[in-house]
């Protein structure tokens, strides 16, 4: 695995979600394990986005507070990946090349850029590879 992972919206999104606590626990316990690792988390201003528009919409989360939220992955260490024009060309052509969602497909194109090993994601199945980049989806139990 590289020293990179990157974190998609509803990892984020969980991490604030008290009314799924499961999902918060398997969340925090991924990005815990991530720092103990020493891989650095990714994330993209898409990802950012989403999550902010998450937190202030279903979540209710006041807008100073879910910046607030959003600035402290920054300070903790996270990467912050900008999505450009020529990154969102790529993923609109792995969208069409590999039938998955745009939304999907640029995460996917984030994650291949920012040289990161694994994708944490549910929004797409978890063991399938990119180019190098694996999905994992935080919320399954793996098979014995």
């Amino acid at each position: 695995m590289s020293g990179r992972a990157f974190i998609d919206t509803a990892v984020l999104v969980s991490l604030f979600d008290g009314r799924a606590p499961e999902r918060q626990q398997a969340a925090g316990a991924l990005l815990q394990g991530l720092i103990a690792d020493r891989v650095a988390p990714v994330v993209s201003t898409h990802v950012l986005q989403e999550t902010c528009a998450a937190l202030t919409g279903p979540l209710g989360l006041a807008a100073v507070e879910a910046l607030a939220s959003l600035q402290m992955m920054e300070g903790a260490g996270f990467i912050i990946e900008q999505v450009d024009v020529p990154l969102v060309w790529r993923a609109a052509i792995r969208s069409a090349d590999e039938d998955i969602a745009f939304r999907d497909a640029l995460v996917v194109e984030t994650a291949r850029t920012a040289r990161c090993g694994v994708l944490y994601s549910e929004g797409l199945p978890d063991g399938r590879a990119f180019d190098g980049v694996k999905v994992r989806n935080p919320f399954v139990t793996p098979a014995a």
